[in-house]
């Protein structure tokens, strides 16, 4: 079920949103209301899976009430029974320090078996639905090489979501055994992991960021609708005004025998899938933080103009930084972060962007695409970033952007055969094609107004002390207006035309 299909816009949305109006007085009936709608909404698309989510809810819930029943040095035992039952965040004046390299007592060796056994539990999910079928072919293809029997490749079918699901779900086990959250109630747990919003493709949140919005539970008001509805609109209008038509001109030469193609094809494709993914993306998250608004919850942001960025450490402060956030948080700060010498910060780096590129998709393209982001952000470490200081922000961006673009052909390529050609007919501006691509006008008029947007959020710098929150209160009647006309405009176009699912569906 998609948030722009007729089934969750007349249907779907609007029932569950008088449900929680009209029979929501209570806290408790509002989460009953938003956890049965979520998981219909999940069970709707994956009847099968929604089972295996359950059964690894059911593991958290043990494995969080193992390691905060194991003795441990994290949470004074003095206050343990001041804890948040319902999964409270824990302030930090309750926690003890102890030295890094402090032995471990049976207590903590205790903890740290139990959160092993969730993480791996959670993570077998993402590898069996996600890298099993890509684990097998490559062992195939090596089989085959040593002139030995291959295997058979088994065709396992990527439930929507689970990347997103997994990576929440191992926040909350962490969490807890950091002492940063209490164990969660079983019902307000369920809720985080299926909550309908941000179920499919993020943002990533944290539990200890909305444990305590999911506690009240308050009731949204009519501020809540306006804007939830408003945010939730503009998605759809990126989505499938700019995105799609998008989606339609890439589709259209990354198809084509690379050989047959020349310099202007090859940037049109990099161009329509840089643009494409961008609103693609940050139309699932407008809209995920609209829906949410709309029942009272405040989901953080996921983008902050990231075509603006002046160096790729500024785009990966900008870009999906929910994914960032969580990287940062629970695996480069676990592998030692900054604190171990120049040369380890250089590898926790890189190794973080490769773990991102895996997780992105099960194929090499991805794993390259990790790699070559993990390279930029160290040589922005090494001296790039200096360099680009001394540019002017529009060259830094422009130069910036050059990076981004040949990550996001390399990320969009099917093979490392195609990605090559690609990249090496936009290093030649005197190739031209032997079979030119007719491109519709309409997709080329889309592509730049999706530049124009870019553009315009690179001039918005400039008035950095203009009060834009006040110019939108100031012109909200006006501004909603013309997003409704666009937003029905958009459902037509909607129905028109095939539905094309998000990108992130596929991680």
């Amino acid at each position: 079920m998609l948030f722009y299909e007729p089934l969750f816009l007349f249907l779907f949305g609007p029932a569950v949103y008088l449900l929680y109006l009209f029979f929501g007085a209570a806290k408790a009936r509002r989460a009953l209301i938003l956890l049965c709608a979520s998981v219909i909404f999940y069970g709707w698309s994956e009847p099968v899976f929604v089972f295996v989510v359950f059964g690894s809810v059911a593991l958290d819930l043990y494995v969080a009430r193992k390691i905060a029943a194991s003795p441990d040095s994290l949470i004074l035992r003095s206050e343990r029974s001041s804890r948040l039952e319902g999964g409270g965040r824990l302030s930090p004046s309750r926690f003890e320090t102890r030295p890094s390299d402090a032995p471990q007592d049976e207590g903590d060796k205790a903890r740290a078996r139990w959160l092993a056994l969730g993480v791996v539990g959670n993570l077998a999910i993402l590898i069996y639905y996600k890298y099993t079928g890509f684990l097998a072919l490559n062992l195939d293809a090596f089989l085959k090489a040593l002139t030995l029997p291959g295997i058979n490749i088994p065709q396992i079918a990527l439930p929507i979501g689970v990347s997103f699901i997994v990576f929440e779900k191992i926040t909350y086990l962490v969490d807890v055994y950091r002492g940063v959250t209490a164990p969660a109630r079983p019902f307000l747990y369920g809720l985080y992991v299926f909550f309908f919003p941000k179920l499919l493709a993020g943002p990533i949140i944290k539990y200890h960021d909305i444990a305590r919005q999911f506690e009240e539970m308050r009731h949204a008001d009519m501020a809540d609708f306006v804007a939830g509805f408003s945010r939730f609109m503009l998605g759809v209008v990126k989505k499938l005004l700019l995105a799609d038509t998008l989606a339609s001109g890439a589709d259209m030469i990354f198809a084509r025998d690379p050989s047959t193609l020349g310099f202007t094809e090859a940037w049109a494709a990099a161009m329509f899938f840089t643009f494409q993914i961008y609103f693609d993306f940050s139309g699932y998250s407008d809209m995920a933080i609209g829906l949410a608004r709309m029942f009272g919850f405040r989901l953080l942001e996921n983008f902050n103009m990231p075509y603006v960025a002046t160096s790729i450490t500024d785009f990966w402060r900008r870009w999906h930084m929910s994914l960032t956030s969580w990287i940062r948080e629970y695996l480069y700060f676990p592998l030692g972060g900054n604190q171990r010498g120049e040369a380890r910060t250089y590898f926790n780096l890189w190794i973080c962007f490769l773990a991102s590129g895996v997780w992105h998709g099960a194929a090499w393209t991805y794993v390259a695409w990790g790699v070559y982001n993990g390279a930029f952000l160290v040589l922005d470490r090494l001296f790039l970033l200096r360099r680009l200081e001394r540019l002017p922000d529009w060259l830094a961006n422009v130069v910036t952007m050059i990076v981004v673009i040949v990550g996001w052909t390399l990320f969009r390529a099917t093979s490392f055969a195609q990605a090559g050609a690609l990249l090496a007919l936009m290093a030649q501006p005197w190739a031209t094609a032997s079979a030119p691509v007719a491109i519709p006008e309409e997709y080329v008029v889309v592509a730049l107004i999706a530049a124009a947007i870019c553009v315009a959020q690179r001039v918005s710098l400039f008035f950095e002390g203009f009060d834009w929150a006040i110019a939108a209160q100031r012109f909200a009647l006006a501004s909603n207006g013309a997003l409704s006309i666009l937003f029905i405009a958009a459902l037509a176009k909607g129905l028109a035309d095939p539905f094309k699912p998000f990108i992130y569906f596929r991680f």
